[in-house]
């Protein structure tokens, strides 16, 4: 994914992601339920383990929907996306590394 960019305060756009495999395929997310983390450049949690939506579950896109204060302090942060498969396997995305995410002023 590349660099998400959001202005602070703002709660939109929202933050659509397609989670794919270390092959670049779409994961089917039928089934599952998706967690969205985000910390800030320090490691600190800014926002644990919020609820997604789908988007589209079978070819892998989701969706989180920023609230009020999210967004609030400008900086550079990281987030992942927690999936737990109906047979209870979890797995995050991306496999490798993280979402880079910039709130701005």
């Amino acid at each position: 994914m590349a660099q998400f960019y959001i202005k602070a305060g703002d709660t939109s756009p929202n933050l659509d992601v397609r989670l794919i495999d270390p092959n670049g395929n779409a994961v089917s997310l039928t089934g599952s339920t998706v967690t969205f983390t985000m910390k800030d450049q320090f490691g600190t949690t800014t926002i644990n383990a919020a609820a997604t939506t789908f988007i589209d579950a079978a070819n892998g896109k989701v969706r989180y929907t920023w609230v009020t204060g999210n967004t609030s302090t400008t900086g550079d942060y990281t987030g992942f996306f927690k999936v737990t498969f109906s047979g209870g396997q979890i797995e995050t995305f991306p496999n490798f590394g993280t979402f880079q995410i910039q709130i701005v002023s």
